[in-house]
């Protein structure tokens, strides 16, 4: 940038008077204090801003959690509801397919070697069979696994005691995917589903063979 000389700035200097620079000074000095006004009401209403969403987020913090309660809460109240609704005289639904079955237990523990190796939402039983019962809100094919699982622990129980009875599985649930009631049935167990405010056992197609351990 050129320098400017001595001749130029007085040039520029004509006509200015002491109350013209002051005047420029303090509109100046004005804009200046506007802005600094106006950054501070920025930077305020951004806090109030921060403070407003910290809040939010501590209302839906407390909203989700209170939330994980009542549908953790409300997976327990169908859970038991489901195996109200398969608790029903479910020895009798056997009778026809040649179980005979003459005592229905609820929740019963197997205990070996001083420790649970098994559980069963229903045992159902008589002189030749034991059929565990698993019962699920929905059932899924993990489910179907684990109580295969299951039935071979109990077999040790039955074993150990010299308790000969054959064991038939069934597993039971308010919703029963095809895929899921087809990976059932494949591995020999019976299921039973939920058809409105009654439960039946599936119908098997012909062939089908329940597993006996």
């Amino acid at each position: 940038m050129d320098k400017i000389t001595a001749e130029q700035a007085a040039e520029a200097a004509k006509g200015l008077t002491f109350e013209k620079v002051w005047a420029v000074l303090t509109e100046n000095a004005q804009q200046i204090r506007e802005l600094r006004e106006s950054q501070k009401e920025t930077q305020r209403r951004i806090e109030e801003s921060q403070k407003r969403m910290e809040k939010s987020q501590q209302r839906t913090d407390k909203i989700v959690a209170e939330l994980s309660k009542n549908i953790g809460g409300l997976g327990n109240s169908l859970g038991r509801l489901t195996e109200v609704l398969f608790s029903t005289e479910l020895w009798k639904k056997f009778n026809k397919l040649g179980y005979p079955f003459s005592k229905q237990s609820q929740h019963v523990q197997f205990n070996l070697d001083n420790r649970t190796i098994a559980e069963v939402d229903y045992l159902l039983e008589n002189g030749e069979y034991v059929m565990p019962v698993e019962v699920k809100t929905e059932l899924s094919t993990e489910n179907v696994n684990e109580h295969l699982q299951r039935i071979e622990a109990i077999r040790r129980y039955y074993d150990a005691r010299g308790d000969k009875r054959k064991l038939v599985g069934a597993v039971a649930g308010g919703v029963v995917r095809d895929n899921v009631l087809e990976y059932a049935r494949k591995q020999g167990l019976y299921v039973i589903v939920q058809k409105g405010d009654r439960v039946a056992i599936a119908k098997n197609p012909p062939g089908f063979k329940p597993r006996e351990w």
